[in-house]
């Protein structure tokens, strides 16, 4: 009798073994964690967050989903004291069984929750989600425990997100001072400059805003023959000719949160992702295609994240330095009233261009990841009407995003070569600071 109890004790563990063994994986699959990823930016979107802010809300967000990432990863380092003023983290309890991909995806969920406004629009998809957790057969307890360490990481990042300034830096508005070639808010909408004080907020690579200072811009003189004069003509010129495929690729990289559209008399707002959102978008699709794993993915969203991040401290650092004007009022007072650009004009100023910056940061961190030579279909745009475009490497959708700013008519030439420039600059020195393993 004695010998029978301990062979079904023998095989009664062996068969949880295999069961904790077959949900652990389950639970592990990366489709969780993009998934989350596109609900983020779902309610981003909703809520009409500037691209600069969008990107702390992504940065912050996967910060969290890797802390938790990394635990029962052998060789992944926390980004505890490697970032700057990070020196705290929740950490789970010893001796007690987790799933670290659902508490990385509870992580990442809390934290872009507590950072957005829409809660509403998360409640089908956490009910949905729950099931599909719980389909794995993950046991209560563990499910449990994994959830409430999820919330400890993401509350550890809410307290590191506090010290940024990011609070201290709501409500300043930017005063125009109608300088010759300075900038001034442009049609439809005529909205106030967009995050003027976005050099005050904390970086985590950077050592300041100003470490990459671009270099001066042409002087504004309007003069046949000035190079500034040739950049403008540039500009106007490139939109009255522009091509089919110019045209095209001026709408897939457009990305703008908060586009103004009158009709007669009425006016309403057409809502999009922003840049951040998009390269973010890029990031779980090659992800998937490249067939990572849970961490893998929050690695490369944490690194991608953070780069766009520092990518627009940088870049904004500039424009409000040089305050250059837009090419649309440029050309209507001086050149052409009947000008009109391809996309509307952004509400910050024109030098550098933000797009070239962070979605140079983007695919330098990505090459860094992923290889020089990732082939990829960009899908991210399916959902405003826009077919797919493919990619050879990140560095080549990289330079068609920035050129798209110029056959947009929203940008000189200039701010587009200086932002490659300078988002390059941002993603090595994160590369160079930060190690994930």
């Amino acid at each position: 009798m004695k010998k029978i109890i301990l062979l079904f004790a023998v095989l009664f563990a062996a068969s949880c073994s295999t069961s904790n063994k077959d949900y652990q994986k389950m639970a592990a699959n990366p489709e969780f964690l993009i998934r989350a990823e596109v609900m983020l930016t779902e309610s981003i979107i909703h809520d009409i967050f500037a691209p600069p802010v969008s990107s702390r809300i992504y940065m912050y967000a996967s910060i969290a989903g890797y802390e938790a990432a990394i635990h029962g990863e052998k060789g992944y380092k926390s980004l505890v004291g490697q970032i700057n003023g990070f020196e705290k983290v929740a950490q789970p309890e010893k001796g007690k069984e987790y799933c670290y991909p659902l508490a990385s995806t509870r992580a990442f969920l809390s934290v872009g929750k507590k950072l957005t406004f829409a809660q509403e629009l998360y409640e089908e998809f956490d009910k949905k989600l729950e099931e599909d957790y719980k389909a794995t057969g993950i046991p209560d307890d563990v499910y449990e425990r994994s959830i409430a360490l999820g919330d400890s990481i993401a509350e550890s990042v809410i307290k590191y997100s506090a010290k940024d300034n990011y609070k201290q830096t709501r409500g300043f508005r930017f005063t125009v001072t109608n300088e010759p070639g300075t900038w001034t808010p442009t049609p439809p909408a005529y909205m106030d400059a967009v995050e003027p004080f976005w050099t005050k907020i904390r970086p985590v690579g950077l050592d300041s805003s100003a470490q990459f200072q671009a270099p001066i811009p042409a002087k504004f003189d309007l003069t046949p023959g000035t190079p500034y004069y040739k950049e403008v003509m540039e500009s106007y010129n490139t939109v009255k000719n522009l091509t089919n495929e110019q045209r095209d690729i001026a709408n897939f990289w457009d990305c703008n949160p908060f586009k103004m559209n009158i009709t007669g008399h009425a006016m309403f707002a057409t809502k999009k992702m922003s840049p951040g959102g998009h390269w973010m978008g890029i990031v779980g699709q090659v992800s998937r295609q490249l067939k990572k794993t849970h961490v893998q993915v929050a690695e490369a969203f944490v690194l991608t994240s953070m780069s766009i991040f520092d990518g627009f401290i940088s870049c904004w650092d500039e424009k409000y330095r040089s305050v250059r004007i837009r090419p649309e009022t440029v050309i209507n007072n001086s050149i052409d009233k009947k000008w009109i650009p391809i996309l509307q004009t952004p509400p910050f100023p024109e030098y550098t261009s933000g797009h070239s910056t962070i979605s140079s940061a983007a695919a330098t961190v990505l090459t860094n990841i992923y290889g020089d030579n990732v082939a990829f279909n960009d899908s991210t745009e399916i959902p405003y009407g826009l077919p797919p475009r493919k990619f050879t490497s990140f560095k080549q959708a990289a330079d068609e995003a920035s050129i798209s700013r110029l056959y947009g008519g929203i940008h000189f030439r200039p701010a587009l070569d200086q932002g490659v420039i300078q988002g390059g600059k941002v993603a090595q020195q994160l590369l160079k600071k930060v190690k994930t393993h």
